[in-house]
């Protein structure tokens, strides 16, 4: 008999007849237990039949996910997966309309399975489809439904892209400008077109000479931000796949077809909430825009080269006016030197005898003298004044502004990591960048005068130049984090967050170190820790009861799919299931048809350990790798999760940790466990303020000689 843990008690339908309730021997094959189905209604030819789940929209079971029926799990026995597609793509050839439709409707929504889509393919359903869509004789619902069916077949990578003729994308792109006002077919047709450019070269080009950034614009002026954000995603993906030599061509076309004041308008400032897909697509074209700073912040400058040198003439010249320069004559000459020299030194370069070499490190290379020329234009007065002020003050008061200027914009391209890759799960765009079409100049004017203020607050000397600067880096990474919507919030941010500021806020944010290292406090913090740990234990398990939408990961992000996962009140079970999009508040237990019972857990493992991220290895890139994790369970049974940011990870982790029994190791729980001993500490020592704690306690001293003192009540 086998053991309780391989038997699976199951309900199991079947069209026009009461459900039956059997025992499901998860160690026989799952052909023999679909024969045993059949014989129980009489039915021949059992391998034309297969199970699926009944509660899920056609997704069949199979060896490899068999371990997922539960007990208490109702399924339906159906026809196989090889016998539907042969049906559907019989009937999608069908010469009346309305069952052509119908069986679009049902391929659109079987296709969604990896088992039925292998079929399908293998029938050459594929071709099928794009010779339906490059007839161009179906419109409306039967062309949306045709589409859909493609995105999702192709989305199981089992096809690649490479293998699509040019009438096909010229018929996808047309659909582009053809059906504006059809949402679903315009949807899927810019789904089609950022696969196309994001999974093969070949096609990028193809797709670059069909569609223009002309013919994308209008759709970002609509209402529809699922459409606007489909609409950005293409606009990303030929950025990114354009050659190298092209990427700063295709940036001015944006910027000449106004791509950033209308995301301004229809998108950043539109009266709605910018979802989590629009705000990913909003990331990426800031980090794109961003990175075409890379060719000159890794180019470093020629000394030779006099348009070059040119542009340090001209830095000179405004700050300083000068009148008409003197005779070449040999005896001028030095005394021309001489002033240069002088004048060099009062700019604030390094070597004022040639401060071109300045400029010789990568990064930030010539983008630095990029941002000093820009500020020197745009911003004169502010650029002479600080030039001025600062020659007129002793030299080891004196803050040098191209130095400055140097380390600043090396500073500014690490915060914003100009030339890195857009991360594939980050929503950290800034509004304000989108204000300016020379926001990064114009990021570095502000940043730059801030330079000059901080230095002053903290009367800083040559030697403090280092310290300054991380002063600088934490006023802009905190004023950053407020998300300002514009250059000048940003600027009025940053005159909140004073030098003065900056040491109150590190002061109410770190321990004392010399006071909390004490004997008397590590034996505090060693008696209270366990009840402080036991808090945030709690707060994970309540977490977990609240529970969390997750994102299935795959080729093309905007068709992720969604499940949700939350723990009963008496943590005793995991209920998830999937979701057809992502929700806006908790999702009842009750609508969560899956269940894990948490003593079927075994193991809780992240990272590379994952069993999903074994499989798919060196496609997922860092970011990913540091958000997944899985459950381990019964027989061989995993579950796996990648999390929406590394707050939720550490919650989830910490959580299932707890509930094996197992220490709570993230970085959250430390920082929590330092945050509130912090805290507790100075409650419990409030009555101590000022008293002097000893580093040991006061001796022991020695008993008496006698106790003759001692009251005798006898």
């Amino acid at each position: 008999m086998p053991p309780p843990a391989d038997i699976v008690k199951v309900a199991i339908e079947w069209p026009g007849a009461f459900p039956k309730l059997t025992e499901i021997d998860q160690k026989k094959p799952l052909s023999a237990i679909i024969k045993e189905a059949c014989d129980g209604w009489s039915l021949t030819n059992h391998e034309y039949y297969a199970l699926q789940h009944a509660d899920s929209t056609n997704f069949y079971i199979t060896e490899k996910n068999r371990n997922e029926i539960k007990n208490g799990a109702i399924l339906r026995l159906t026809t196989s997966p090889a016998q539907t597609a042969l049906q559907l793509h019989e009937r999608i050839q069908s010469s009346s309309m309305d069952a052509k439709l119908e069986a679009l409707k049902d391929l659109a929504s079987y296709s969604r399975d990896i088992t039925f889509a292998q079929e399908f393919i293998n029938l050459d359903g594929i071709s099928l489809l794009t010779q339906m869509v490059e007839s161009g004789t179906d419109f409306g619902d039967m062309l949306s439904f045709t589409l859909t069916a493609f995105v999702e077949l192709m989305d199981h990578g089992i096809v690649s892209w490479d293998t699509f003729s040019v009438a096909f994308i010229k018929k996808i792109a047309s659909y582009v400008s053809k059906f504006p006002s059809d949402i679903a077919i315009l949807q899927r047709s810019l789904a089609i077109l950022e696969s196309m450019v994001l999974n093969s070269h070949d096609l990028y080009q193809k797709v670059a000479q069909e569609i223009t950034i002309g013919q994308l614009i209008p759709h970002l002026q609509g209402a529809d931000q699922e459409i606007q954000t489909y609409t950005i995603a293409v606009i990303n993906a030929l950025f990114l796949k354009a050659p190298d030599d092209r990427r700063q061509e295709m940036a001015n076309i944006l910027a000449q077809k106004q791509l950033r004041a209308i995301i301004l308008q229809y998108v950043i400032r539109a009266q709605r909430a910018i979802n989590n897909e629009m705000a990913h697509q909003l990331y990426v074209l800031q980090v794109l825009t961003f990175n075409l700073l890379e060719d000159r912040m890794m180019t470093k400058m020629d000394p030779q080269d006099q348009a070059q040198r040119d542009i340090i003439f001209e830095l000179r010249r405004i700050a300083f006016d000068a009148e008409s320069e003197p005779n070449n004559s040999g005896g001028n000459v030095e005394k021309r030197k001489s002033m240069y020299t002088r004048d060099y030194k009062k700019l604030g370069f390094i070597n004022h005898v040639n401060p071109a070499m300045d400029f010789t490190q990568t990064p930030p290379g010539m983008l630095a003298l990029d941002n000093m020329l820009y500020f020197a234009k745009h911003q004169q007065d502010a650029y002479i004044r600080i030039v001025l002020e600062n020659s007129s003050r002793e030299d080891k008061h004196e803050c040098p502004f191209g130095r400055s200027s140097i380390e600043l914009t090396k500073m500014l391209c690490d915060i914003l990591k100009v030339g890195e890759l857009p991360s594939e799960t980050c929503n950290d765009f800034h509004p304000m960048f989108f204000t300016h079409d020379r926001s990064f100049e114009e990021f570095f004017c502000i940043c730059i005068q801030l330079l000059n203020k901080t230095w002053k607050e903290m009367r800083a000397t040559s030697e403090d130049f280092n310290k300054v600067m991380q002063v600088v880096k934490e006023q802009i990474m905190r004023a950053l984090t407020t998300k300002p919507s514009s250059l000048d919030q940003f600027k009025s941010k940053l005159q909140n967050l004073s030098y003065a500021e900056i040491l109150k806020i590190r002061q109410s944010e770190r321990m004392n170190q010399e006071d909390f290292q004490s004997r008397p406090i590590l034996e505090l913090k060693e008696k209270i820790q366990p009840e402080i740990l036991e808090l945030i234990k709690q707060q994970r398990l309540n977490r977990l009861v609240e529970g969390t939408c997750f994102r299935k990961l795959n080729s093309r992000r905007r068709q992720d799919k969604f499940w949700y996962c939350r723990l009963s009140p008496n943590h005793k079970v995991l209920h998830y299931g999937d979701l057809e999009e992502s929700p806006q508040g908790e999702v009842p237990h009750d609508s969560l048809q899956d269940k894990l019972p948490v003593a079927d857990i075994k193991a809780v493992v992240t990272g590379k350990d994952c069993p999903h991220m074994k499989e798919k290895g060196a496609k997922q890139n860092k970011e990913v790798l540091e958000l997944a994790f899985s459950i381990l369970y019964d027989s061989n049974g995993q579950l796996n999760f990648i999390a929406p940011d590394k707050h939720e990870y550490c919650v989830w982790t910490d959580g299932l940790n707890a509930l094996l029994g197992k220490d709570m190791m993230s970085e959250l729980t430390r920082n929590d466990l330092d945050t509130l001993l912090s805290m507790e500490i100075k409650l419990r020592l409030l009555d101590l303020e000022n008293i002097q704690i000893p580093d040991a306690p006061p001796p022991i001293p020695k008993e008496p000689s006698n106790y003759d003192f001692v009251y005798d009540c006898n």
